[in-house]
């Protein structure tokens, strides 16, 4: 690995759970997926090795939903449609978002680098219900 840590079993199966996945979990959902293949796993593995992997820049943490951070391992520029209702994250991509230029505001804060963008509102099958 490029840190120069190890690479573990546990390591490895952490990562594939959030990168197989398009729901974007957060780590108690990844602990109960990994689970089922390494029963002797632990959440606190799972919770310091998605704070590693974060750390090396191989995941993305999403701003917390519901109380639970989330992450990702799609790395590639795009954006996230959050249920308020079930809190489901889903990817999607526009042109016309990227183009969207960081607000002034944020250079009170400090240099910008890039706008994504949250589209909330309520998904198609909490619609129906």
């Amino acid at each position: 690995m490029r840190s120069g840590a190890k690479r573990t079993p546990q390591r490895l199966e952490i990562f594939r759970e959030v990168a197989r996945r398009a729901d974007h979990p957060d780590a108690e959902t990844v602990f109960r997926g990994v689970r089922q293949r390494m029963p002797t796993l632990s959440l606190d593995t799972v919770y310091r090795t998605l704070w590693w992997l974060k750390g090396l820049g191989l995941i993305k943490m999403l701003g917390p939903q519901q109380e639970r951070a989330r992450f990702e391992a799609n790395l590639r520029r795009h954006h996230h449609f959050i249920c308020t209702r079930c809190g489901l994250t889903r990817d999607f991509h526009s042109e016309d978002l990227n183009r969207v230029k960081p607000p002034r505001a944020a250079r009170g804060i400090g240099r910008a680098e890039v706008t994504q963008v949250e589209v909330k509102g309520i998904c198609h099958q909490c619609a129906a219900t």
